[in-house]
């Protein structure tokens, strides 16, 4: 999810001022695989545009990424495969993703003069499907049953965490601490949720069950920690840290690292070293589905 203030049309995608300032005309996206075990990089793709939020296909051959309101397939060995229905998706944001069992694609669309929605829409072909008519809401996880969306979404000023069943229905608030709470993912049993909060003053990872009960914070140091990714096999997460306190907010254009947490342990290492980065690096969820890599994207100026 992305704070959207003021919101602009430029080619068909809603982005914020903000955010457009931070892009340098030269920028360069990068897009990255990991090896979490032995810390092996691979570049996919690198290009003179910006694109961002890596997801891995459930058979684990292309990567999704969104440029330009629109969603694109690229091959482990960097090929352009295409727009994903190109002709029915369009003005989406970083928040994207498949479900468990790889039939139904999720995204959050910044539908113009309203923010951003959740719709879904089969992979196989069909029409995208209105889920959240509230807005804004940014799509971040779904459960392993392919039964619940859960999701950031301010309502009334405060932004929390929703779920909402994936055909859609009655929203259900999880969260209710003061402060920004956003990237809810679930574990791949079911079991939690996984999610940052700000409601310390500093943006840090939680978990709670799947029915918001038992919140539990989970990191305790002075980085900007987000977006909790669980492991396949559920005994790890990969988030993004910020090395200085951005005071709530997500943004592109900074000092940051990915890290691993043994969930068992909770011993915390360092897979990368500093770069470039922040908003659009590793928004959703990008395990590879054997659990050995992870996906993410580094800029350059």
């Amino acid at each position: 999810m992305n704070l959207k203030p003021i919101l602009i049309s430029i080619l068909g995608l809603s982005i914020s001022l903000e955010t457009l300032s931070q892009i340098p005309e030269n920028l360069k996206s990068e897009l990255v695989i990991l090896q979490v075990e032995t810390l092996e990089e691979k570049t996919i793709l690198l290009e003179s545009r910006h694109f961002e939020a890596p997801n891995w296909s459930r058979e684990g051959d292309y990567l999704l990424i969104n440029a330009a309101g629109k969603l694109e397939k690229i091959s482990l060995d960097g090929t352009h495969l295409g727009e994903v229905f190109p002709d029915l998706i369009s003005r989406v944001n970083n928040d994207h993703g498949l479900s468990f069992d790889g039939k139904t694609l999720v995204f959050s669309r910044n539908d113009e003069g309203l923010s951003s929605r959740i719709y879904t829409i089969p992979i196989k072909g069909g029409k995208p499907k209105l889920i959240t008519e509230n807005y804004p809401s940014y799509w971040h996880g779904i459960s392993p049953d392919g039964k619940t969306l859960v999701y950031c979404a301010e309502r009334n000023g405060e932004w929390d965490i929703w779920a909402i069943p994936t055909k859609g229905g009655k929203e259900i608030r999880l969260t209710e601490e003061p402060g920004l709470d956003d990237g809810p993912e679930y574990s791949y049993d079911g079991k939690y949720i996984y999610f940052n909060s700000h409601r310390t003053g500093r943006m840090q990872v939680y978990r709670m069950k799947a029915d918001g009960s038992e919140q539990e914070q989970l990191t305790f140091d002075n980085l900007d920690n987000w977006f909790p990714h669980p492991s396949p096999d559920n005994n790890s997460i990969v988030y993004i840290s910020y090395l200085e306190d951005q005071k709530g907010a997500h943004p592109f254009g900074k000092d940051v690292k990915l890290r691993l947490m043994d969930l068992n342990t909770r011993n915390i290492k360092d897979l990368t070293q500093v770069f470039y980065g922040g908003q659009g690096t590793i928004n959703v969820h990008s395990w590879s589905p054997d659990g050995k890599w992870i996906a993410f994207v580094r800029y350059h100026r």
